[in-house]
């Protein structure tokens, strides 16, 4: 091989990696438009219609009249109860249930996994109904008691969402930490709460947020099996824009957008919390 054929080698080379790396960028395209098309301009779109009046002029109609409603607020606070109460008691049924699901010693069979999935795959109106049915005929219909009934349907739509994410955290425990602090003494609650607790807080918090935002925007869980006398956040904003309420409806889904904010950086400050403490090198 001549010298000058060595040298153009590594530019051919140089020239496919390039040409390469913007075949790879363009597969990027379809994505951003995508986003463009439903998240960017729809988002938009919510933003000019909570901000202006029907005649498209800038105005605070709609927040005012937000501040001031007291129905407004109660929605929100009810929208909030429901949304915690639904996250804690999906985490005291899902957190032993994964425990279950991810230990070798207790669950040799993946098939059990698949049985707590398996509700996902149903649609979610027709496992809304079954459930209502199912309700009604224990006696927890709607109509006599709303709240239980909505809280029960919200609870078996959303355990999965909790055992998922606990689940996969939980496959990755250091069994060797545990089984050094027995070894040193630490009793199991010792052991629970200071070892196995900090590993899966990241499924904590992501389980968390797969259940409490998507809780307080849904209208169609309260709105069956309570038989309309439950009406959540989500279920306000779909009635405003159903009444071609464009600019209440829209200003309110703003303030769905702020709650979710804060609920991720509040969630995202544990979660960084907790990286830093294994970082450190030590849970004892």
């Amino acid at each position: 091989m001549s010298p000058n054929e060595a040298v153009a080698k590594p530019k051919k080379n140089s020239k496919f990696r390039l040409f390469f790396r913007l075949k790879r960028r363009y597969l990027a395209i379809p994505y951003a438009i995508f986003l463009l098309l439903f998240v960017v301009l729809p988002m938009l779109m919510i933003f000019w219609y909570a901000f202006t009046d029907k005649a498209g002029n800038p105005s605070g109609e709609a927040a005012v009249a937000f501040f001031t409603t007291p129905s407004k607020w109660s929605v929100l606070l009810v929208s909030l109860f429901l949304g915690v109460q639904t996250t804690l008691i999906c985490l005291l049924l899902g957190y032993p249930a994964a425990y279950i699901l991810a230990n070798k010693k207790l669950n040799r069979n993946g098939v059990l996994v698949v049985l707590f999935v398996m509700p996902m795959w149903i649609n979610f109106v027709i496992r809304t109904g079954a459930t209502r049915d199912l309700l009604d005929w224990i006696g927890l219909s709607g109509g006599k008691y709303p709240w239980a009934a909505t809280l029960i349907g919200m609870v078996y739509n959303y355990l999965p969402f909790t055992i998922l994410p606990l689940y996969t955290t939980m496959l990755k425990l250091d069994r060797s930490q545990m089984e050094a602090a027995s070894d040193l003494g630490a009793n199991p609650v010792q052991v629970f709460f200071k070892n196995v607790l900090p590993q899966t807080l990241p499924g904590i918090v992501s389980a968390s947020e797969m259940v409490f935002m998507p809780v307080m925007s849904s209208y169609v869980i309260s709105d069956t099996l309570s038989e309309g006398k439950i009406t959540l956040f989500g279920n306000s904003i779909y009635l405003n824009f159903t009444n071609s309420q464009w600019n209440s409806g829209s200003f309110m889904a703003v303030v769905m957008l702020v709650i979710i904010a804060i609920t991720m950086l509040i969630t995202r400050k544990f979660d960084r919390g907790d990286a830093t403490a294994r970082r450190g090198g030590g849970l004892w």
